[in-house]
């Protein structure tokens, strides 16, 4: 069974901390956003993925073999942006059975054995997932009949607006090798403004598989951070590395925890990461390696990357600091998002949202937002 992967975003609601790291490579819970999604392909019996991309696309190059759950990978590179449904024309050569589709950006668990059953007891062209959302509006609606058959595609109704059903798109798909021969080639075309409804109006055999399993989209930062928040309460996705204690803190190889400082679990400290003194990590914070919080810094419910580092007496809340950030002494970071390399010198304030860009050099208490 094989995957295409729709990962040729460019992740822009996520910067800054894709400004230089592919979306589908920023870690949640101290792995990357592949490999949650290439592990859960593999326990439904996918044995080979391919990559469609553009943006960041040579990131893939380097992508350890070992870290992807025995899932082949074979990466491809658009000329030009085409779209979801493009980018899957564009590697129909290698298609020649049923194939699953899923943007590489959603955290998922739905089970895709019984949605392939599901499929193929229809005998179905097409299958698109579906969740069930309380609020309608922000969504388009895929109302289906009782055997599942998409009835039609409605777009976000408005707040006042009666609807028939909350079921929306969730992202995934199964599809067989000839609904493709309805897609030119290599020209931007979209599943769903252009496939989908041209198999409906065909009466190709377009149905909708209704789960009620966990599903995020990781495409803004307050979802990214919520992703490692589950992860790490185990309610989706491969457990972060290591070994977990008695606190529920997973412990990577060479990880150090001085006896003066505090780990409340469930938390993850990435491989070489050091917690000094009187330093305190609250539940549900994910520090990668070599990842150093100083004397009496606290942590909590924040995603540290590699190589950042908090100095004492620092709080970092609800916050994202992407690889190698270094936090001054005294500062105070809440609600905010730190792109790569950014130095904030001792006693600043952020708050409030506030983004920095990568590379940046914040000067001593010259920030109290």
């Amino acid at each position: 069974m094989k995957a295409v992967l729709i990962v040729g975003g460019e992740g822009t609601r996520l910067r800054p901390i894709t400004c230089d790291t592919h979306k589908s490579l920023v870690p949640v819970a101290n792995r990357t956003i592949l490999e949650h999604v290439l592990a859960h392909l593999s326990r439904h019996g996918v044995r080979e993925a391919i990559l469609t991309t553009g943006y960041l696309g040579g990131a893939f190059e380097a992508f350890p073999p070992e870290r992807s759950s025995g899932v082949r990978l074979t990466v491809v590179q658009e000329e030009k942006p085409l779209d979801t449904c493009g980018a899957v024309r564009n590697v129909a050569d290698c298609l020649d059975d049923t194939f699953f589709v899923l943007n590489g950006d959603i955290l998922t668990d739905l089970d895709l054995t019984a949605m392939l059953q599901f499929h193929r007891e229809r005998r179905a062209a097409g299958t698109i997932s579906l969740t069930r959302v309380q609020d309608p509006s922000s969504y388009g609606l895929v109302p289906v009949d009782p055997e599942g058959r998409i009835q039609q595609f409605i777009e976000k109704p408005r707040a006042d607006q009666a609807v028939s059903s909350a079921l929306i798109n969730a992202g995934t798909y199964i599809l067989e090798p000839e609904t493709l021969e309805r897609v030119p080639s290599g020209v931007p075309w979209s599943f769903e403004r252009n496939l989908f409804p041209d198999l409906l109006s065909g009466d190709a055999g377009l149905y909708g598989f209704e789960s009620a399993s966990y599903w995020l989209d990781l495409g803004t930062p307050q979802k990214y951070l919520t992703a490692n928040l589950d992860v790490l309460g185990g309610k989706v996705g491969e457990r972060p590395p290591g070994t977990r204690d008695e606190s529920g803190t997973w412990v990577d190889e060479g990880a150090t925890v001085d006896p003066a400082a505090r780990v409340r679990g469930p938390a993850a400290l990435g491989a070489g990461s050091r917690l000094e003194a009187g330093s305190v990590v609250y539940p549900r914070s994910c520090l990668g390696s070599q990842c150093v919080v100083g004397p009496g810094a606290i942590v909590e419910e924040s995603v540290l990357h590699d190589e950042v580092v908090v100095e004492e007496g620092a709080v970092v809340e609800r916050s994202i600091l992407c690889g190698g950030v270094r936090v001054g002494a005294g500062t105070r970071i809440s609600d905010a998002i730190i792109g790569s390399g950014v130095r904030v010198g001792p006693g600043n304030e952020l708050r409030a949202g506030i983004r920095l860009w990568p590379g940046l050099d914040v000067p001593e208490a010259s920030i109290r937002f």
